[in-house]
Protein backbone atom coordinates (compact mmCIF):
# COMPACT_ATOMS: atom_id res chain seq x y z
CA UNK A 1 0.00 0.00 0.00
CA UNK A 2 1.33 3.44 -0.96
CA UNK A 3 1.28 6.14 1.69
CA UNK A 4 0.96 9.75 0.49
CA UNK A 5 2.60 12.54 2.48
CA UNK A 6 1.05 15.95 3.08
CA UNK A 7 2.96 17.41 0.14
CA UNK A 8 1.68 14.57 -2.05
CA UNK A 9 -1.90 15.44 -1.15
CA UNK A 10 -1.29 19.10 -2.02
CA UNK A 11 0.30 18.03 -5.32
CA UNK A 12 -2.70 15.81 -6.11
CA UNK A 13 -5.08 18.70 -5.39
CA UNK A 14 -3.06 21.02 -7.64
CA UNK A 15 -2.97 18.49 -10.46
CA UNK A 16 -6.70 17.78 -10.02
CA UNK A 17 -7.54 21.49 -10.00
CA UNK A 18 -5.51 22.23 -13.11
CA UNK A 19 -6.97 19.17 -14.87
CA UNK A 20 -10.52 20.25 -13.94
CA UNK A 21 -9.85 23.76 -15.25
CA UNK A 22 -8.41 22.51 -18.53
CA UNK A 23 -11.24 20.02 -19.11
CA UNK A 24 -13.85 22.70 -18.36
CA UNK A 25 -12.23 25.18 -20.75
CA UNK A 26 -11.92 22.53 -23.45
CA UNK A 27 -15.59 21.56 -23.11
CA UNK A 28 -16.57 25.25 -23.32
CA UNK A 29 -14.48 25.74 -26.44
CA UNK A 30 -16.03 22.71 -28.14
CA UNK A 31 -19.65 23.53 -27.22
CA UNK A 32 -19.84 27.31 -27.68
CA UNK A 33 -21.11 28.73 -30.97
CA UNK A 34 -18.58 30.36 -33.24
CA UNK A 35 -20.41 33.14 -35.11
CA UNK A 36 -18.31 36.32 -34.94
CA UNK A 37 -19.92 39.47 -36.29
CA UNK A 38 -18.46 42.98 -36.59
CA UNK A 39 -20.73 44.11 -33.76
CA UNK A 40 -19.46 41.34 -31.48
CA UNK A 41 -15.86 42.25 -32.27
CA UNK A 42 -16.17 45.90 -31.15
CA UNK A 43 -14.99 47.15 -27.78
CA UNK A 44 -17.68 47.28 -25.10
CA UNK A 45 -18.00 50.62 -23.30
CA UNK A 46 -21.12 50.33 -21.13
CA UNK A 47 -23.41 50.13 -24.12
CA UNK A 48 -21.99 53.21 -25.83
CA UNK A 49 -20.15 53.35 -29.12
CA UNK A 50 -16.43 53.66 -28.40
CA UNK A 51 -15.07 56.98 -29.57
CA UNK A 52 -11.63 58.54 -29.43
CA UNK A 53 -8.62 57.07 -27.73
CA UNK A 54 -8.32 55.60 -24.27
CA UNK A 55 -6.04 58.44 -23.20
CA UNK A 56 -8.81 60.71 -21.91
CA UNK A 57 -8.48 62.77 -18.77
CA UNK A 58 -9.70 61.06 -15.63
CA UNK A 59 -10.64 62.88 -12.47
CA UNK A 60 -8.28 61.92 -9.66
CA UNK A 61 -11.05 62.38 -7.11
CA UNK A 62 -12.45 58.99 -8.12
CA UNK A 63 -9.43 57.42 -6.45
CA UNK A 64 -9.90 59.48 -3.30
CA UNK A 65 -13.56 58.48 -3.07
CA UNK A 66 -12.56 54.84 -3.58
CA UNK A 67 -9.98 55.05 -0.79
CA UNK A 68 -12.46 56.64 1.61
CA UNK A 69 -14.98 53.93 0.70
CA UNK A 70 -12.40 51.23 1.47
CA UNK A 71 -11.63 52.89 4.78
CA UNK A 72 -15.22 52.72 5.92
CA UNK A 73 -15.65 49.20 4.54
CA UNK A 74 -12.73 48.17 6.74
CA UNK A 75 -14.57 49.76 9.65
CA UNK A 76 -17.58 47.56 8.98
CA UNK A 77 -15.40 44.46 8.73
CA UNK A 78 -14.19 45.14 12.27
CA UNK A 79 -17.53 46.26 13.71
CA UNK A 80 -19.62 43.21 12.71
CA UNK A 81 -17.55 40.68 14.69
CA UNK A 82 -17.44 43.10 17.61
CA UNK A 83 -21.23 43.36 17.58
CA UNK A 84 -21.69 39.59 17.59
CA UNK A 85 -19.24 39.09 20.48
CA UNK A 86 -20.57 42.08 22.40
CA UNK A 87 -24.09 40.67 22.13
CA UNK A 88 -23.06 37.35 23.74
CA UNK A 89 -24.70 37.47 27.19
CA UNK A 90 -22.80 34.43 28.49
CA UNK A 91 -19.42 36.05 27.78
CA UNK A 92 -20.50 39.26 29.51
CA UNK A 93 -21.78 37.33 32.56
CA UNK A 94 -18.52 35.38 32.89
CA UNK A 95 -16.43 38.55 33.04
CA UNK A 96 -18.82 40.41 35.38
CA UNK A 97 -19.55 43.02 32.73
CA UNK A 98 -15.92 44.10 32.36
CA UNK A 99 -15.75 42.60 28.86
CA UNK A 100 -18.71 44.67 27.74
CA UNK A 101 -17.27 47.89 29.14
CA UNK A 102 -13.84 47.21 27.66
CA UNK A 103 -15.16 46.36 24.22
CA UNK A 104 -17.49 49.37 24.20
CA UNK A 105 -14.64 51.77 25.09
CA UNK A 106 -12.37 50.12 22.53
CA UNK A 107 -14.99 50.45 19.80
CA UNK A 108 -15.63 54.11 20.61
CA UNK A 109 -11.88 54.77 20.32
CA UNK A 110 -11.81 52.94 16.97
CA UNK A 111 -14.80 54.83 15.57
CA UNK A 112 -13.41 58.08 16.99
CA UNK A 113 -10.14 57.62 15.09
CA UNK A 114 -12.13 57.01 11.92
CA UNK A 115 -14.23 60.12 12.52
CA UNK A 116 -11.07 62.18 13.01
CA UNK A 117 -9.87 60.86 9.66
CA UNK A 118 -13.20 61.75 8.05
CA UNK A 119 -13.07 65.25 9.55
CA UNK A 120 -9.53 65.70 8.20
CA UNK A 121 -10.55 64.61 4.70
CA UNK A 122 -13.59 66.87 4.86
CA UNK A 123 -11.55 69.85 6.10
CA UNK A 124 -9.03 69.40 3.29
CA UNK A 125 -11.91 69.59 0.80
CA UNK A 126 -11.33 66.15 -0.63
CA UNK A 127 -15.04 65.32 -0.52
CA UNK A 128 -16.11 68.28 -2.65
CA UNK A 129 -16.66 67.28 -6.22
CA UNK A 130 -15.35 70.07 -8.41
CA UNK A 131 -15.49 69.43 -12.13
CA UNK A 132 -12.10 70.15 -13.63
CA UNK A 133 -11.98 72.13 -16.84
CA UNK A 134 -10.68 69.93 -19.65
CA UNK A 135 -7.32 71.02 -20.93
CA UNK A 136 -6.20 70.30 -24.44
CA UNK A 137 -2.79 68.79 -24.96
CA UNK A 138 -0.18 70.78 -26.85
CA UNK A 139 1.91 67.67 -27.50
CA UNK A 140 3.09 67.39 -31.10
CA UNK A 141 3.75 63.80 -32.13
CA UNK A 142 6.35 62.92 -34.74
CA UNK A 143 4.04 60.15 -35.96
CA UNK A 144 1.43 61.33 -38.49
CA UNK A 145 -2.22 61.00 -37.45
CA UNK A 146 -2.93 58.76 -40.46
CA UNK A 147 -0.69 56.07 -38.96
CA UNK A 148 -3.18 55.59 -36.13
CA UNK A 149 -6.01 54.76 -38.52
CA UNK A 150 -4.65 51.19 -38.89
CA UNK A 151 -5.41 50.50 -35.22
CA UNK A 152 -9.04 51.63 -35.13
Amino acid sequence: MIEITGFGVVLLFLIGGIAFLMVTLLIGKVLRPKRPTPEKQTTYESGEEPSGTAWGQFNVRFYIVALIFLLFEAELVFLFPWATVFGDEQLIEITDGLWGTFSMVETFIFVGILLIGLAYVWAKGMLEWVRPKPKGSDFKSKIPAAAYEKFK
